[in-house]
């Protein structure tokens, strides 16, 4: 494939491709982190991704997959930025990573969420992603990654990880 075939439109749907190294359901456009794709010239592509968070240690290898994968696909030169601007929260997530994340076993973000304000407020109900019982308590703050919790449901008693509410 040569410089004049490649379009944005065509980036996009390889990019489906990277997935998230922490959360591997979720490829970059379920986490909503793939900002841009600019063709700068025949031989050079930028892509601009947003962390989660900021110093999320799964950036780099998000870079370096996307890197790897269209350099692959023949584009010679691969540019990829990092932007902290607009900052990245939940609502990023597209409706299809709420769902995929469900079915791998993590509750997805509940909308509206005071998770940033748990000391001041009320605490969230969480819906166990397995039995679907509301009746779940948190055990901590911080679960397998950062952005997650760790809860555990009453009635099933299992525990699982809550991707929590950013905004």
């Amino acid at each position: 494939m040569h410089s004049g075939e490649w379009s944005v439109e065509l980036i996009h749907s390889w990019l489906a491709a990277v997935k998230d190294p922490e959360i591997p359901v979720l490829n970059i456009h379920d986490l909503g982190v793939l900002r841009s794709i600019e063709m700068l010239d025949a031989e050079t592509v930028r892509i601009t991704i947003t962390p989660t968070y900021s110093g999320c240690p799964a950036m780099n290898t998000i870079a370096n997959d996307v890197r790897r994968l269209l350099k692959s696909k023949g584009i010679p030169k691969v540019e990829v930025l990092e932007s902290l601007q607009p900052p990245w929260t939940t609502d990023c997530l597209s409706p299809q990573a709420h769902a995929k994340l469900e079915a791998f076993g993590i509750a997805p973000p509940q909308t509206g969420s005071p998770d940033k304000t748990a000391l001041f407020s009320e605490a969230v109900t969480v819906p166990c992603p397995q039995c679907k019982s509301r009746n779940t308590q948190l055990i901590s703050q911080f679960g397998s990654t950062a952005c997650k919790a760790l809860y555990r449901c009453s009635d099933c008693h299992e525990p699982f990880d809550y991707f929590k509410c950013l905004r």
